[in-house]
């Protein structure tokens, strides 16, 4: 049986989408159980009508909930009874698998950090976010908003989670991997990637150099590297543009091509884009590098999205035990930066 502890409380849609979301995603996995974290009567108010297997599903009471404007660090050292640490607890003590929040990132974070540690050798976590190449395979993108400044070394470490990732997870056996950039050549972007740019060529196989935003969905590289505030606007332009093209295109498409049924030949293929633009196909993003599993949602993420989150990313990855999977190739991580002492890693 997968276990996972949901932050019922956070998000901008909390708790009626996140307890749909999750409810609705329990008919997907019959070895699935969920514990709801929250306060007790919006949870039960959120299930009425909705038809799932309760004994599978299971209600832990929190009665404070972390604003998405709270101060993360503050929040979690005041906020002990919220819905995000209690759930963070119950992975801690093992009563849960995992944790998926909508909630405050900084505040998961902040919390990971201090309910779960970090994995050996990792000095700042990341989020992970899985993009689709429209045409191409997915690439993975870390950092997709942990950490809103990061340093060289940070990218270097960066660099090899998701690289582990892309072997473990996408099939990948190689990947390749590169530096977000404003140009491809060498001596391109800011200090920090400028520093970065000679350590991932030395310490990283695999590295192909800098890749621009241009580039990213023909296949250029399996893994893009950036900061948290770079990865973040990335992340949420493309998903933007995509929900806007994809809205176009379907009002465009509405008086044109309906049958007599009333229904588009290319609805279906509608509905497959739609999915991929919109991110509901993975739904959540992992936090890598901390001790147990986190799965951090949008903000704004619906039911649907919730739904995609659990059964495409929190289930396989439990079932996957990711954690072990990062523990054993995080040691060729350590041995590599162990042969010198790397700059700005504080």
């Amino acid at each position: 049986m997968v276990t996972l502890a949901v932050d019922a409380m956070g998000g901008d849609h909390a708790p009626r989408e996140i307890v749909r979301g999750a409810a609705a995603a329990l008919q997907g996995r019959q070895d699935l159980e969920l514990l709801l974290v929250g306060r007790r009567e919006q949870v039960e108010q959120a299930l009425e009508g909705i038809d799932y297997p309760a004994e599978r599903l299971k209600l832990i009471h929190a009665d404070e909930v972390i604003q998405g404007d709270d101060h993360p660090a503050l929040a979690i050292r005041r906020k002990k009874r919220s819905s995000l640490v209690t759930a963070l607890r119950l992975v801690r003590e093992g009563e849960a698998d995992a944790i998926l929040s909508a909630g405050n990132t900084g505040a998961l974070m902040a919390g990971a950090l201090l309910v779960l540690g970090r994995l050996p050798g990792v000095t700042r976590p990341a989020l992970l976010a899985v993009i689709p190449g429209f045409g191409e395979k997915p690439f993975v993108l870390v950092d997709a908003g942990a950490n809103m400044d990061a340093r060289s070394g940070h990218l270097l470490q960066y660099a090899f989670m998701g690289r582990i990732y892309a072997r473990k997870l996408l099939n990948r056996p190689a990947p390749k991997v590169a530096l977000l950039n404003v140009g491809a050549e060498t001596n391109k972007g800011n200090r920090q990637l400028k520093k970065a740019f000679p350590l991932l060529q030395e310490y990283l196989d695999g590295f192909c150099g800098n890749v621009e935003g241009t580039d990213l969905f023909s296949g250029a590289a399996d893994v893009v590297v950036c900061d948290g505030f770079v990865g973040n606007i990335l992340l949420k332009t493309v998903e933007g543009l995509g929900r806007a093209v994809f809205g176009r295109f379907a009002r465009e498409l509405a008086g044109e091509l309906s049958s007599p049924a009333g229904s588009s030949p290319v609805e279906p293929a509608l509905a497959r884009l739609r999915n991929q633009v919109e991110g509901a196909g993975y739904g959540g993003a992992p936090l890598v590098g901390v001790k147990g599993l986190c799965i951090k949602c949008h903000g704004s993420s619906q039911a649907r999205s919730i739904e995609q989150a659990v059964l495409h990313q929190a289930y396989p990855f439990v079932r996957l035990k990711l954690e072990d999977l990062f523990l054993e190739d995080l040691r060729e991580m350590s041995g590599c930066l162990e042969e010198k002492e790397l700059p700005e890693l504080s």
